[in-house]
C-alpha cells in the first residue's frame, strides 16, 4: 500500500509535467543553454592560450555536475510548490498519505527529471564540444551521490521556509541555486573568491565535490580527502535540513498556516 501511494505521487507529478509544457524549461532549456554558454566560454579562453579542448572540458565537467544538484533541488522543491500553486495541500493533509511517502514519490519522479536534465546537458556537451562526461570514470559515483544529497537537503530547507512564511519564499527555490553557483567554485578554486567569502565557500560540501571533479578532469586521481570532507558536510547539511523541516511542519500544523494555501 505504501509503495502504491508513493508511485501515485510520482505519477501525479508526471501528469503535471506532461500537461504544463512550461515546466520543461528547467529540464530541457536550461541544460542546453548552460552547455552551450560555458562550453563556448571555455573554447574562447582556451584559444587565447592554445588549450581550447582542455578549457572547454574544465567548464563542461563543472556544469554537468552542477546540473545534478540543480535538478535534484529544483525537482523536489517545485514538486511541493505544485501542491501550493494548485491549492492541493489541504487535500494531501486529509489523506492517508504520510510526509515520508509524499517525499519519496516526489523524489522518485525527481530522479526521472534528473536523468533527463543531466542527459541533455551531457549530450549537448558531447555533440557540440566533444566532451564525454564518462571520462571521469568511477569518480562520478561518489560525486553524484553527494550532489544529490546536497540538492535534496537544500530543497527541504526551502520547503520548510515556504511552510513557515508562505509562498513568498518560493523564490528561494532558484535563489539557493544562484547562490551555490558562484560560491561552490564550480569553474575555479576557492582562492579565486574574495577573501571574506572563502571560509563560507569552504564550508559548502559542493565546493569540495567540484574541487575533486576538477582534479579528475586534469588527469589526477580522485582526491578522497576532498570527497570525505564533502560527504561529512553533506551529512551535517541533511541532518540540519530534516530537523528544520520537521520544526517548520510542526509550526505549520499548530498555527493553522494551511489557511495560506487554500
Amino acid at each position: 500500500m505504501r509503495a502504491q501511494r508513493v508511485f501515485a505521487v510520482a505519477r501525479r507529478q508526471g501528469y503535471v509535467l506532461k500537461r504544463a509544457p512550461q515546466r520543461w524549461f528547467d529540464v530541457i532549456v536550461w541544460p542546453v543553454v548552460d552547455a552551450i554558454l560555458f562550453g563556448a566560454i571555455g573554447v574562447y579562453f582556451g584559444r587565447q592560450h592554445g588549450t581550447a579542448a582542455a578549457s572547454a572540458a574544465f567548464l563542461l565537467a563543472g556544469i554537468v555536475l552542477f546540473h545534478v544538484v540543480f535538478q535534484a533541488e529544483i525537482s523536489l522543491a517545485t514538486g511541493f510548490l505544485e501542491e501550493t500553486w494548485s491549492r492541493n495541500l489541504l487535500n494531501l493533509m486529509v489523506t492517508p498519505l504520510t510526509e515520508l511517502e509524499y517525499g519519496a514519490g516526489v523524489v522518485l519522479f525527481g530522479m526521472a527529471r534528473l536523468a533527463i536534465g543531466v542527459s541533455v546537458v551531457s549530450v549537448v556537451a558531447f555533440a557540440l564540444f566533444a566532451f564525454d562526461i564518462t571520462t571521469l570514470g568511477l569518480a562520478l559515483i561518489p560525486l553524484v551521490i553527494i550532489l544529490l544529497v546536497v540538492g535534496w537537503s537544500m530543497a527541504l530547507l526551502v520547503i520548510g521556509l515556504i511552510l513557515r512564511v508562505g509562498q513568498g519564499a518560493e523564490i528561494l527555490t532558484w535563489g539557493v541555486i544562484a547562490f551555490l553557483l558562484p560560491m561552490s567554485g564550480i569553474f575555479y578554486p576557492v582562492s579565486a573568491l574574495p577573501g571574506g567569502l572563502q571560509p563560507l565557500a569552504e564550508a559548502l560540501p559542493t565546493t569540495h565535490v567540484f574541487a575533486a571533479g576538477r582534479a579528475v578532469v586534469q588527469g589526477h586521481a580522485l582526491p578522497w580527502d576532498q570527497v570525505g570532507v564533502a560527504a561529512v558536510s553533506a551529512v551535517v547539511l541533511v541532518a540540519l535540513s530534516v530537523w528544520f523541516l520537521t520544526r517548520m511542519l510542526a509550526t505549520f500544523r499548530r498555527r493553522g498556516f494551511i489557511s495560506r494555501h487554500v
